[in-house]
C-alpha cells in the first residue's frame, strides 16, 4: 500500500507542476512585445526600427495576438527579402525573425510618383531598394536597367541568366508603355519590343546570330539588331 501511495503522490506531484508550468506559459504568452523583444538573425544591415516602419505591427502588442504569417508577407516585400521567418519565443521572451537578404547582380531604377528610385535587383530580376541592399563588394557587372516594373521580373531575370557568361549587356531599358530594348557592345541595340512571352525565343535567335556572325569588322557597323518579329530579324548596317 504504501508504495502505491508513493506512486500516487509522485503522479500528484507532476501533474501540479505540469499544470503550474502549463499556466505559466499561458500568462506570458499574453505580455507584451516592445522594441527590444525583437531578435533579428541573417543580417545586420536591416535594425529593429526598420521592422516596425516596414510593417504593420504596432508595439506594446500581446505575444500571442501578433500576426506572424501576415507581417512576414508585408516585411518580404518591404525590405526586398528573399525569405523570412518570425517566430514566437517564450524564452527569452520576444520574437526571432529569420531573414534571408537577396544578392545585388545589377542596378536598376524605375519611376514611382514622378520620383527616380533608385537600388538593384537580384539574378531573379527582383528590385532591392538601395538601403536594404547588402553589397559585400562591388558588383562584378555594370549592367543597368532602367524602368524596372514588377510584371517584366521574370523577363528581367530571364535575360540577365542569358547574358551570365556572355559580359557585352550594358542596359536593360523598359519603356513606359512596356516596350524592351538592350543596349549592347556587339550589336549596340536590341529591339525586342512588348511580347514578353516571346522572350524565350528572342534570346535563342540572338545568341544564335552572335555565333554565326563572327565577323569583328562586321560587328562594328552594326547600329542595331531588331527582334520584334521573330521570323522576320533586321540587322540595321552603318552606311557612311
Amino acid at each position: 500500500m504504501k508504495s502505491n501511495n508513493s506512486i500516487s503522490f509522485k503522479k500528484y506531484i507532476i501533474y501540479y507542476l505540469t499544470l503550474i508550468f502549463t499556466s505559466f506559459l499561458c500568462f506570458k504568452s499574453f505580455n507584451e512585445v516592445n522594441l527590444k523583444d525583437i531578435y533579428i538573425y541573417g543580417t545586420n544591415f536591416i535594425s529593429q526600427e526598420e521592422i516596425i516602419k516596414n510593417s504593420s505591427l504596432i508595439l506594446p502588442k500581446k505575444l500571442i495576438l501578433i500576426k506572424t504569417k501576415f507581417h512576414e508577407k508585408e516585411l518580404k516585400e518591404n525590405l526586398s527579402l528573399k525569405n523570412i521567418s518570425i517566430k514566437r519565443q517564450l524564452f527569452p521572451f520576444g520574437l526571432n525573425l529569420f531573414l534571408e537578404t537577396r544578392e545585388p547582380v545589377a542596378s536598376a531604377e524605375f519611376i514611382k510618383n514622378d520620383a527616380t528610385i533608385r537600388g538593384f535587383v537580384d539574378a531573379e530580376g527582383f528590385f532591392i531598394y538601395k538601403k536594404f541592399a547588402i553589397l559585400q563588394k562591388d558588383l562584378h557587372s555594370e549592367l543597368r536597367i532602367i524602368g524596372w516594373k514588377k510584371i517584366y521580373r521574370e523577363v528581367i531575370s530571364k535575360i540577365i541568366k542569358a547574358y551570365k557568361d556572355d559580359k557585352d549587356l550594358e542596359v536593360i531599358f523598359i519603356s513606359k508603355e512596356g516596350f524592351l530594348v538592350l543596349e549592347e557592345k556587339t550589336f549596340k541595340k536590341i529591339y525586342l519590343g512588348n511580347q514578353a512571352e516571346k522572350i524565350d525565343l528572342q534570346l535563342k535567335l540572338l545568341f544564335e546570330l552572335k555565333e554565326q556572325l563572327k565577323d569583328k569588322d562586321l560587328f562594328e557597323k552594326i547600329e542595331n539588331l531588331d527582334l520584334t518579329d521573330i521570323n522576320n530579324p533586321i540587322i540595321k548596317v552603318f552606311k557612311p
